[in-house]
């Protein structure tokens, strides 16, 4: 449900714009991609610790390479609004103190995006930077199953708010409106994360996620 009121909420801020206004003051480009997400996923802090987690324990999350649509509103040339659809899901094993046991399994995680953009003409190729505001929607999370021994029954992941940076390039192809194009973000957000034996909170800690998220693929202006 939390990522098909994601996906809604992207439509939305698209749908916002009157036809009349998208007519006189920019274009809608929208851009099918491929997308890795790679991210950190190391404990900065152990806030409740009721098992006796070994002395550096130490985490990361692996990698995925997902689907993802872009759609984005130009006001002028050099100035858009952008926003990206997509989830991700991740594990979250140990590479310390616990090495190769799985804490996490099958986090599927909405990065719901926004981002204002300055775009650069070069020619044959436009480059643009980017920035803004990132709210993590994080759904069907479990315990690994290195957690079940312990008596876990439960594990969960905050929903969070984050900031992303981002570089790309668009290259147009032709005067039909398609194109290429590459792109990269850096999300800056931290997660907290909590492991349940019934109803006793067993283990909690925060979590540098702060992913790189790198695209390609097809772009389409109109």
């Amino acid at each position: 449900m939390k990522h098909m009121l994601a996906l809604g909420a992207a439509a939305i801020a698209v749908g916002a714009f009157p036809t009349q206004a998208l007519a006189e003051e920019g274009e809608v480009q929208v851009k099918l991609l491929a997308t890795a997400v790679l991210p950190d996923g190391k404990i900065d802090t152990v806030n409740v610790d009721i098992v006796g987690l070994p002395a550096g324990t130490q985490t990361e999350a692996n990698d995925n390479v997902v689907p993802t649509i872009a759609i984005e509103y130009f006001f002028t040339d050099n100035f858009s609004v952008e926003t990206i659809a997509g989830i991700t899901q991740h594990d979250v094993d140990g590479v310390a103190g616990l090495p190769g046991a799985e804490l996490v399994a099958d986090a599927k995680i909405v990065p719901a995006t926004i981002t204002a953009k300055a775009h650069f003409d070069l020619g044959g190729v436009k480059p643009y930077v980017g920035a803004g505001p990132t709210y993590w929607l994080i759904f069907d999370e479990q315990p690994g199953a290195a957690t079940l021994p312990l008596g876990v029954t439960d594990f969960n992941f905050d929903n969070e708010f984050g900031f992303a940076l981002q570089a790309g390039v668009d290259v147009p192809l032709g005067e039909d409106g398609f194109g290429l194009t590459l792109d990269a973000k850096r999300y800056f957000i931290d997660l907290t994360a909590q492991w349940f034996a019934g109803n006793t909170l067993a283990i909690e800690t925060e979590h540098k996620i702060d992913p790189w998220v790198l695209s390609g693929g097809i772009s389409y202006r109109f």
